[in-house]
């Protein structure tokens, strides 16, 4: 079983930038067969997808963050990034890093996996 740590996160103003990320205690060659995902949850709303990369370096995004965060992965060092630019107050949310093996097609019929690995989880604060 796979174990996800994110790290990056805290404290920024609007407008401003961070990166997360999320390293896999997996070998590179194994790491490469995941696909890898950044969901959020914000207090009192439910989790939601904020950006999957999948093999082949097809990526899904979040319509609220559509133009601002870009997700990118390091197979290598089995790390994934999310860089999070323009940031608004609404994107304060405690973040999550996830790593899924099913089949692409599997992990879009769900908005929020409902299978897979997810790690212990990042905040982010996003203030005036």
């Amino acid at each position: 079983q796979v174990k996800l740590v994110e790290t990056g996160g805290g404290l920024a103003q609007v407008g401003g930038s961070l990166r997360l990320s999320c390293t896999a205690n997996t070998a590179p060659s194994l790491f490469t067969a995941y696909h890898m995902g950044w969901y959020r949850q914000a207090p009192d709303k439910e989790r939601e997808l904020v950006a999957r990369t999948f093999y082949r370096d097809s990526t899904d995004y979040g319509d609220s963050v559509k133009g601002r965060f870009t997700i990118s992965r390091d197979n290598s060092k089995s790390t994934v990034y999310l860089q999070m630019d323009g940031l608004k107050v609404e994107d304060t949310a405690v973040y999550y890093c996830h790593a899924d093996m099913r089949p692409p097609a599997k992990i879009r019929e769900e908005q929020v996996p409902q299978f897979g690995q997810w790690g212990q989880g990042i905040q982010v604060t996003v203030s005036l």
